[in-house]
């Protein structure tokens, strides 16, 4: 058995029984750090704005986000870093039972240093068409009980709360509707991300709400 398809069916395996799946070491420090070379260039290039809730109340959330497409000729890096995500989740749709047509832009997000968190929450709770959420971390040297930040799961498939620290070149994968009700703990170092969320399209073709993302089809 190849490498590669030994990842696929510990990534299936992972999600089907018990709702989330962390890949250590995903692309490697050469890569990675090259990613997160990118991410640091396009706090200059472009504006982040703060990060839009459902709820009326505000404080649930307090990091700051932008979007890129990938294309982008300052995300060469982060463009392949979303292709290799790419051949995982569409080799393993049929496996996972899921529809996957899609996914959205990629959403880079900075939790600043003063105690910013994102209360527990499920990323879709209407059937907006999201069926995998995807995060991406580029933290070096982290330590949860300095700098906090980590991410939080309630999850429904397993009888554990796990505590995800936001390291460096991890990846995290979870199911994105009720199943994994998350919170990010407040943050006293600043945290970076990239998350990606994969459509499921027959949710998206049955379900009364419109889906707000733009829709990115495999090339």
């Amino acid at each position: 058995m190849s490498e590669l398809q030994e990842l696929l069916n510990y990534v299936t395996n992972c999600l089907n029984s018990y709702g989330l799946c962390v890949l250590d070491n995903f692309l490697g420090y050469i890569l990675a750090k090259e990613v997160q070379k990118e991410v640091n260039s396009i706090i200059n290039l472009q504006p982040f704005v703060e990060g839009q809730v459902l709820s009326t109340n505000p404080s649930i959330r307090g990091d700051k986000i932008t979007w890129v497409e990938g294309d982008e000729k300052y995300c060469y890096f982060i463009r392949n870093y979303i292709k290799k995500v790419d051949s995982i989740v569409y080799e393993c749709k049929t496996d996972l039972a899921k529809n996957i047509s899609g996914r959205t832009k990629a959403m880079i997000s900075i939790y600043p240093r003063n105690g910013t968190k994102y209360l527990k929450h499920v990323d879709n709770p209407y059937k907006d068409g999201r069926c995998i959420t995807t995060i991406y971390y580029l933290n070096n040297d982290w330590d949860r009980e300095r700098d906090g930040g980590c991410l939080r799961l309630y999850p429904s498939m397993i009888d554990a709360e796990p505590i995800i620290e936001p390291m460096f070149d991890r990846l995290i994968l979870f199911w994105s509707d009720s199943r994994n009700p998350h919170e990010v703990e407040p943050s006293f170092r600043t945290r970076f991300a990239i998350t990606v969320w994969y459509l499921d399209e027959d949710e998206i073709k049955t379900s009364n709400q419109e889906c707000k993302y733009q829709i990115i089809k495999r090339e």
